[in-house]
């Protein structure tokens, strides 16, 4: 049996309940945001957040980002890869391992 994707069961989740109308990339991006302030928010005072808080509010976060592509008509792995590529290319293992240090400081 098909386990039908992450995009097709949210598109339908978006499409049950007409929620298409306010999916603007803005409206997505604003949302993107703030629930990633709310992941943050998690870890305020302690840097042990309540790991099933966690996984919601990350949850949120995904939720809106994989919207947001999908808008864009982006594949999200397509996105992290060529991001990767891209990072890659910066920060050479030879240089960058172990090391925190910004791309143009190596």
């Amino acid at each position: 049996m098909h386990q039908e994707s992450i995009q097709d069961t949210l598109r339908k989740f978006a499409a049950e309940r007409e929620w298409e109308q306010f999916h603007s990339p803005a409206n997505l991006a604003k949302s993107v945001s703030i629930e990633a302030a709310e992941l943050l928010e998690c870890f305020q005072w302690s840097d042990d957040g309540d790991v099933e808080h966690v996984k919601e509010e990350l949850a949120d976060v995904l939720t809106y980002a994989f919207f947001l592509a999908d808008k864009l008509g982006a594949e999200p792995e397509s996105l992290i890869r060529e991001k990767l590529r891209k990072t890659a290319a910066k920060y050479p293992v030879e240089l960058a391992r172990g090391r925190s240090t910004k791309y143009d400081q190596l």
